[in-house]
């Protein structure tokens, strides 16, 4: 049976039947729950004119998530302190640490990458402060990465300045892990985040420190870099085309994240482009996806190869929600959101 854009070319998110009326609602009030609005732009437009596009999604953007943000709950007995470190091209990198106040022995650890196509957003902003604080309060150690992006506040770094600072952040909490009372750490990370989890993954597998490294959680990760090839195999580009996120925003950002392209076939850019063998010997992965997202099957894809490779693995489908829907509406959505901390936190306890 067709769903979305299949069924109807002029379905959107809010006439879709299995978007829920909770999550459009919550929405509606930013014209979200419509199509989302083409830009007069192509990934082959001069790189400034895309720097701005960036810049001004960002703007825009980021006062709607700050305002959604607003309902999600408030963390208790949890302290939250800032940490600079050395960056691996003489940048610092600040980690924002979060923990509970009472903790009986060392916790696992979740360095956590924000999302925005590695492009833009900050892990200062109201929505991840609240995320890491609520998942600390589930028993976990939270370490938040600003790295660098390609588009952003902090200027402009491509490919690989941001996925370098990730992975200079993961090897810091595991070196000074007894410091920092932590048993193990799980990387995790949503859309952008999500590729960046996955690659600084495959990252530390390339490099031989692929043990530090206990378990890697992805949400609806931002992956192929095919989103204008609409191929037969990632069916949901099409599907859930223009539903909160566009498959032509998601290539006006990934663009310059990788000008030119020159790395459009490395794993360690894009995780889709993985060969086979890099996936052999992975740690264990959660690979969350959301079913009104244009960007689902591209994780569901690679979920299915982490199996074919062996690795232990575990597939999630948040039903009814758009593009990273079960973080973005807490207040319209407790349930869903409290879920999804559920399962992040009781994946990273699982390999203690």
């Amino acid at each position: 049976m067709p769903h979305g854009r299949f069924a109807n070319p002029d379905c959107t998110l809010g006439t879709d039947p299995r978007s829920d009326p909770r999550m459009v609602s919550a929405l509606a009030p930013f014209g979200l729950d419509g199509r989302f609005p083409a830009a007069e732009l192509t990934v082959d437009s001069p790189l400034p004119e895309r720097l701005a596009y960036a810049a001004t999604s960002e703007e825009v953007l980021g006062g709607v998530l700050d305002a959604l943000a607003q309902g999600a709950p408030v963390a208790e007995g949890v302290t939250s302190t800032t940490v600079t470190i050395a960056g691996p091209d003489g940048n610092d990198v600040t980690l924002y640490i979060s923990r509970p106040n009472e903790a009986d022995g060392p916790l696992p650890a979740v360095v956590h990458l924000h999302g925005g196509a590695m492009a833009i957003a900050s892990a200062a902003d109201t929505g991840y402060v609240r995320w890491r604080e609520n998942l600390a309060a589930t028993g976990l150690v939270m370490v938040g990465v600003e790295f660098r992006n390609s588009a952003g506040k902090l200027g402009v770094h491509p490919y690989p300045a941001g996925l370098n600072d990730c992975a200079a952040a993961v090897r810091w909490v595991y070196a000074n892990r007894t410091e920092l009372g932590v048993s193990h750490l799980i990387v995790s990370g949503e859309s952008g985040g999500g590729n960046l989890t996955l690659t600084v993954t495959l990252k530390a597998a390339r490099e031989g420190w692929r043990d530090e490294i206990a378990g890697a959680y992805a949400q609806c990760p931002y992956i192929s870099n095919r989103w204008l090839d609409y191929p037969d195999d990632l069916p949901s580009l099409k599907e859930n085309d223009e539903y909160f996120i566009s498959c032509q925003q998601a290539a006006l950002l990934g663009s310059v994240y990788d000008p030119g392209g020159q790395n459009s076939r490395d794993g360690t850019c894009w995780a889709a482009m993985a060969t086979d063998e890099e996936l052999v010997g992975l740690p264990p992965h959660v690979i969350s996806v959301n079913e009104l997202d244009p960007l689902r099957d591209e994780g569901l894809v690679y979920y299915r190869r982490l199996l074919q490779a062996g690795v232990p693995a575990v597939g999630r489908v948040v039903a009814g929600t758009c593009h990273a829907g079960d973080m973005l509406c807490p207040g319209a959505m407790p349930d869903v959101y409290a879920a999804s901390l559920r399962d992040v936190s009781g994946f990273a306890k699982s390999l203690a």
